[in-house]
């Protein structure tokens, strides 16, 4: 299918931050041309069949955001069992009704998040869940573009089974990949984590984990083990191909210098740390050195918010409350988190910019609202003042599948909502 999106601000993310004027072309999946044609391509727009075109009236077209660490089918828990310490939470509420999850509950309830990642502009999810076969065929009836990430531990899952799924989805779908991980090192058996280490080693992989989150279990893993879970894990070799920790609140210097040595990323999720009271993640000192940084929401039962702009925000503005100075984590920089950053903590290495060669994934922005004016610096309008009522449209391998409030993934959203309240009535009723 062939789409022409006309009239445009394009910001790229390829270099600068300033918009360029003109169209993108998309033809089965990839983008073919990015700005004036008559700059950029010979052919002209007259000589080609669109199946689809969009006049988009000056708006902007930009990278869809990558949501960089979530629990889709949490959506169940949203709003159920908040104002809880985060171990509390997780042991008295969360993990027991988890337990009552099947497959089929799993698929219903990530089809419920997928609709609102794309409201939120959101293109790509990094998930981590308990069945990866259910969470893998919502994504693809959907047409959303999901990577997945082992969330083994003592309780679920298994090293070996975890090494069958990325043999099987690497390479599946062309929506779809997978990459090595497990739970947290609180949760995790040494036995498991060597079974792993042994797994990236075989594959030459990254290994992503939930990592200092808390104060306290930072503290307990000292005890443990005489270091910090950073340390601990990279003295386990885990980390001797890349990879990425989720929330890494309570990070020290050397910890920082484990994921700059190893290439890894930080995944921050200001929202849910919030909600949970768990701290502000040192991102300014990671940014100084050099660390890649992606954004997430976290879950939904701990958000309870798939929302992009929000996350965003939060980062940057607690960032320069927890350094004292205003100009700590620049906007610009957050931008870049949300979608160069998450691609790259995802590997989605054809997903960072809007460039010829690269997937069609973008979304647009309706500039032409009252939060989005006056047009002083686009950029910055959307970290500081955007939200999810300027995004029109969302676009993930050249396909719509939200435009102007409607969504096209193949089933009716309000299927989708009734279901997803069937469900969560039966599993509060068990």
């Amino acid at each position: 299918m062939n789409t022409r999106l006309y009239n445009a601000r394009i910001l790229t993310m390829d270099n600068g931050l300033e918009p360029i004027w003109g169209e993108v072309w998309i033809e089965n999946g990839i983008i073919t041309c990015v700005g004036e044609p008559r700059y950029v391509t010979t052919t002209k727009p007259s000589d080609i069949h669109w199946d689809v075109q969009r006049n988009i009236n000056g708006n902007l077209v930009l990278p869809g955001f990558k949501n960089a660490h979530t629990h889709s089918a949490m959506t169940f828990l949203r709003s159920y069992a908040d104002d809880l310490p985060l171990q509390d939470w997780l042991n008295t509420q969360i993990f027991p009704m988890e337990a009552k999850l099947n497959e089929e509950d799993i698929y219903h309830l990530s089809k419920l998040a997928i609709l609102e990642y794309l409201t939120s502009g959101i293109t790509a999810n990094f998930d981590m869940y308990l069945t990866p076969d259910s969470i893998v065929q919502a994504s693809i009836d959907c047409g959303f573009r999901t990577v997945l990430t082992g969330a083994v531990n003592d309780f679920s899952q298994s090293a070996a089974l975890v090494g069958e799924w990325y043999q099987k989805y690497n390479g599946y779908h062309p929506l779809i990949s997978f990459e090595l991980g497990f739970h947290a090192e609180y949760t995790t058996s040494r036995g498991i984590l060597d079974d792993l280490a042994a797994l990236a080693a075989m594959y030459r992989a990254p290994v992503y984990t939930h990592n200092s989150e808390t104060a306290s279990e930072v503290q307990a893993c000292i005890e443990r083990n005489g270091m910090t879970p950073t340390q601990y894990l990279d003295s386990l070799h885990l980390f001797d191909y890349g990879g990425g920790g989720y929330h890494c609140v309570y990070m020290t210097p050397e910890d920082i210098a484990i994921f700059q040595k190893r290439g890894m990323s930080v995944v921050t999720n200001p929202a849910s740390n919030l909600k949970l009271a768990s701290g502000i993640a040192p991102i300014q000192d990671m940014l100084n050195a050099g660390v890649n940084l992606a954004i997430g929401t976290d879950g939904p039962a701990s958000n309870n918010c798939l929302d992009m702009f929000r996350e965003m925000f939060l980062t940057t503005a607690l960032a320069k409350v927890r350094e004292n100075d205003a100009s700590a984590v620049d906007a610009n920089a957050v931008l870049r988190m949300a979608t160069v950053g998450g691609s790259k903590a995802m590997n989605l290495t054809d997903c960072e910019t809007l460039t010829p060669g690269s997937q069609a994934d973008l979304i647009v922005l309706d500039l032409n609202q009252p939060n989005m004016q006056p047009i002083n610096n686009i950029s910055k309008n959307i970290v500081y003042s955007g939200s999810k009522q300027n995004v029109i449209l969302t676009m993930v391998a050249g396909n719509i599948l939200y435009e102007n409030g409607k969504f096209n993934v193949g089933t009716d959203a309000q299927e989708i909502y009734a279901k997803a309240t069937e469900i969560t009535e039966k599993l509060k009723a068990m």
